[in-house]
């Protein structure tokens, strides 16, 4: 018999999980996200990609603004489940993760107690790894230091981006959960602690973190932008105009400039001195601006 599930989760991320769940034909008596925002110009109020998947499902959907409040636990206990999926949702107090027998099992996009934290796909690629993965385990009190049930590992490429990685793991993560859902039922996985010696932290991205330093190593500065593409980007300026880089592509050779400075064919290329090389920019967006190619962006600007 499948166990009744309540899933947790708000990005586009969690819908590949949540919608291998209800393909493998499980028993989702309840979805838990984020309320409506009002977003944009127009300030339209904004559904996230979970709810909007939940109701083409026609899936009962919850979306408390506050996790203790007393009727949402309420509703909670209500569903009856026996085993809570969180996927890229908030961080849940004791009273809502202890609640089913089964326990509440989360998907991280790491091979935890590596990239512990809020931004784990950005900081792999920030970081230059080559390698990753995808960790299914039970909550418990300290934020992601709960036992490992299944893991995969996942190849970083060269030129990915974090929205590449992006992509990869929520497919890794859709497949690992499908297992781990099956082991729990048949009792089949054996928890195992997390061997905190090895543990890294994964914090959530800030404006200095996107800050592009050009006195950096150019893989450094590599690794940075493909890390914050495409969101948020990481920035620097030019003469008075601030910009991102989404894409870019980098040489080690000795540029005799000093770092920051710039130079350009005015036609196919714009390349900015680092301290042992250079950073060749790929796609950039002016504030205020689309997005758009090197090429397209030297058209329009001197």
């Amino acid at each position: 018999m499948k166990p009744r599930i309540v899933f947790m989760g708000t990005p586009e991320f969690a819908v590949a999980s949540l919608d291998a769940l209800v393909k493998a034909g499980h028993n989702i008596v309840g979805v838990i996200t984020a309320p409506d925002k009002p977003a944009g110009r127009g300030m339209k109020m904004n559904t996230s990609a979970v709810k909007k998947y939940a109701a083409e499902h026609s899936l009962h959907v919850l979306q408390p603004e506050k996790l203790k409040n007393p009727e949402f636990l309420e509703q909670l206990r209500e569903l009856g489940a026996d085993l809570q999926i969180v996927v890229a949702f908030r961080m849940l107090p004791e009273v809502v993760w202890s609640m089913p027998p089964m326990g509440t099992v989360n998907v991280h996009a790491s091979l935890l107690p590596a990239y512990r934290g809020a931004a784990p796909i950005n900081w792999a690629i920030i970081n230059g790894e080559t390698e990753t993965g995808v960790t299914t385990f039970k909550l418990t009190h300290e934020i992601d230091t709960g036992n490992i049930l299944l893991q995969e590992k996942v190849q970083i490429a060269e030129d990915d981006s974090a929205g590449d990685l992006h992509d990869k793991l929520k497919e890794a993560g859709a497949r690992l959960l499908l297992e781990t859902v099956s082991g729990l039922a048949d009792g089949s996985i054996k928890e195992r602690p997390q061997q905190g010696t090895s543990a890294t932290h994964a914090p959530k991205l800030s404006t200095e973190t996107a800050r592009i330093n050009w006195s950096d190593r150019a893989v450094k500065i590599h690794n940075l932008i493909r890390g914050l593409s495409p969101y948020p980007g990481a920035f620097t300026s030019l003469r008075g105009n601030v910009f991102k880089i989404y894409k870019s592509a980098y040489t080690n050779e000795s540029t005799g400039s000093q770092p920051g400075e710039f130079e350009t064919d005015n036609r196919k290329y714009l390349r900015f001195s680092a301290s042992d090389g250079y950073i060749y920019a790929k796609e950039i967006q002016m504030e205020g601006k689309k997005r758009m190619s090197i090429e397209e962006f030297l058209r329009g600007f001197r």
